[in-house]
């Protein structure tokens, strides 16, 4: 396995994918933020609203998929992009100017065929700067003959065979959602981590339900000093200890019921 990018080009080619479904309130925003690069491609869902209308007037080009997973999802829509480098962006995350001059510096002579970069989130009025909420570094920016999607349905994740480099600025992650919502949300999400964690055979006990948590907040709220964040940053950090109880708690539901 080779430790950098084998290969150093400099005049490389980037396209940004997003894979969409009825996101309409929030996709200008993210478009406009990648305007620098040569291609925007949008995976499109089945989209309800004028997602689809919109990203074709920002100049993107709109393919159709069927939903495949989070994973599945995003690993077609980079198979489908024009260029072998690529940055993946949700909807709702945009590409701030410090994050774009570290790209192109690194597109521009790249030294590695990965590259990760900070990823900051707005929750409840505020910038979340500690915590769980920050730095959160995602690999987003690849060479997709480096590097690839995961296949997870949740909390899918980009695997690389080669050294990962690092960059500066922000990937700024805004949602507009409110607690309800976000709540829903996470309640999605944690019973698909049950159904995995029971598909995968892992064991869950009842020390795991409960040290779980509080390990999570000790280290999220006191060591990474997620305190500085006030009232949003708390709660944050309270909502991913409650979602870990979930998971587990939803695990053991299941096994109970199927055995």
């Amino acid at each position: 396995m080779s430790d950098k990018s084998e290969s150093i080009n400099t005049n490389v080619h980037l396209s940004a994918v997003i894979i969409t479904k009825n996101e309409a309130n929030k996709i200008t925003a993210c478009l406009e933020s990648l305007g620098f690069c040569d291609e925007i491609l949008v995976v499109d869902s089945g989209s309800s609203d004028e997602t689809v209308s919109l990203c074709q007037q920002l100049g993107a080009r709109v393919i159709y998929q069927e939903w495949l997973g989070y994973g599945a999802q995003k690993g077609f829509a980079v198979s489908r992009a024009a260029h072998d480098w690529v940055i993946c962006v949700d909807a709702d995350e945009r590409v701030s100017e410090a994050l774009r001059s570290s790209i192109e510096s690194a597109i521009d002579n790249p030294a590695y065929g990965a590259y990760e970069m900070p990823r900051c989130n707005f929750f409840l009025g505020r910038w979340l700067r500690h915590g769980e909420g920050y730095p959160d570094y995602s690999l987003r920016l690849f060479n997709r003959n480096n590097a690839q999607w995961s296949d997870d349905r949740i909390h899918e994740k980009v695997v690389a065979s080669v050294e990962v480099g690092r960059l500066s600025g922000d990937l700024l992650h805004e949602s507009s959602e409110t607690i309800e919502q976000y709540l829903n949300k996470q309640n999605r999400y944690t019973s698909l981590q049950a159904e995995d964690l029971v598909a995968r055979g892992k064991k869950v006990t009842a020390t795991k339900l409960l040290l779980s948590p509080l390990i999570r907040f000790i280290k999220f709220y006191v060591v990474r000093r997620g305190f500085l964040d006030g009232v949003p940053g708390m709660l944050h950090i309270a909502i991913g200890c409650f979602n870990s109880f979930s998971k587990y708690a939803k695990a053991i539901e299941l096994r109970q019921r199927d055995p």
